[in-house]
């Protein structure tokens, strides 16, 4: 089911999706010298708390309890228009301004038997933060803890430096994926020189499937900061605004090497088409040459095979009629054969070809048994 919200701007205009999974929440409330986490069971304790700590963070995973979303939507006065971005999830990322609330949509990503691309909302204001996440992957764990342990400046600064830390946070998870498309990449060249087969390409075109799913995450990403940077909340601190630059340069490194790995795997699909015609054309050179060797024998085996009768002219195959007539045919064969062997082996043709044959076979069966 898909979710809807119909304009009208209250809670109970928002229609959640059932099939989403049931949401997990918990709340942070800290200052530079106190900390507290809590889960959310009911929203009244979180109630209590709003207004009596610097920052409150409220993280929401999985969007499928509708009671508590509103409850959230209620609390912290979030615009319908950013509600039906968060629930409606595989949204462009985007930024947007309520008022003097922040709203922003970005892609954490998380490496399993495919790549798997989640959507994480951030509504955030003066003292709060908010976020929404789609399903298990979690981007914001780094940040708890740093919270927990009082790490660093983040216990200090207000709610706009903690949107930061969690918009770093997910682009810091790009860069892991970044490292195993190098790996991959490297692994899938080295089959594709040693043995070019389907199964390889077929990972090559994976990888390209995959590389797009980053790029269409991470490039309306970059347009969002560039966003926040040319028009930034009034909540936001100027030493804020020069981290966010910060994660605007990530993104456009991040950018770049999604590129370069696109790039490299359209390469990689030229080098096997290159691989498997080679291949091809050292086969067709030892077939050639066999069958160039193996032609005169055939010539000298059609001529004789014509039976002609030497009793009507002695023009016609007097070889028929001497006593070592067939030695000398066999003899004559084998001798235009090595003749032929001889002209071609002297070129290179022929030795030159089985030796790159056997490179290449010895090289695919080193990397079958691997």
């Amino acid at each position: 089911m898909t979710p809807q919200v119909v304009r009208g701007g209250y809670p109970e205009f928002v229609n959640f999706d059932p099939g989403a999974p049931k949401s997990e929440a918990f709340f942070v409330a800290y200052s530079e010298n106190s900390f507290i986490k809590r889960t959310i069971v009911d929203t009244k304790e979180l109630e209590s708390q709003v207004g009596q700590w610097p920052v409150i963070w409220v993280n929401i995973e999985g969007l499928g309890s509708s009671e508590l979303l509103q409850n959230m939507q209620r609390i912290f006065k979030v615009h319908p228009l950013a509600m039906e971005d968060i629930i409606s999830v595989h949204q462009r990322a985007k930024y947007e301004t309520y008022d003097d609330n922040f709203f922003l949509i970005a892609h954490m990503l998380e490496a399993r038997e495919e790549l798997v691309t989640e959507q994480v909302a951030i509504y955030a204001g003066r003292g709060f933060v908010v976020t929404f996440q789609e399903g298990p992957i979690d981007a914001t764990t780094p940040v708890l803890e740093r919270l927990e342990k009082g790490q660093g400046r983040l216990r200090r600064l207000g709610a706009d430096y903690l949107v930061y830390a969690i918009i770093d946070g997910i682009i810091d998870g790009y860069y892991p994926m970044l490292e195993n498309f190098g790996e991959r990449l490297e692994d899938i060249e080295d089959q594709i020189l040693e043995h070019p087969d389907r199964r390889t390409m077929a990972q090559v075109h994976v990888m390209k499937r995959e590389l797009l799913s980053m790029r269409r995450a991470l490039f309306p990403l970059r347009e969002a900061l560039s966003s926040i940077l040319r028009v930034a909340p009034d909540s936001f601190s100027d030493d804020t605004m020069l981290h966010l630059r910060d994660c605007y340069d990530h993104v456009v490194q991040i950018t770049d090497f999604i590129e370069t790995y696109r790039e490299l795997a359209s390469d990689l699909m030229d080098v096997y088409l290159s691989s498997i015609s080679l291949r091809l054309n050292e086969v067709m050179k030892v077939l050639t040459i066999i069958t160039t060797i193996c032609a005169p024998p055939t010539l000298i085996a059609g001529i004789y095979g014509m039976n002609f009768k030497t009793e009507v002219s002695p023009f016609n195959m007097p070889e028929l009629s001497w006593f070592f007539g067939y030695p000398f045919a066999l003899l004559l064969m084998a001798l235009s054969s090595f003749c032929m062997f001889a002209v071609i082996n002297r070129t290179g043709g022929l030795t030159g070809n089985l030796a790159d044959m056997s490179k290449t076979n010895g090289r695919a069966g080193n990397h079958d048994e691997s």
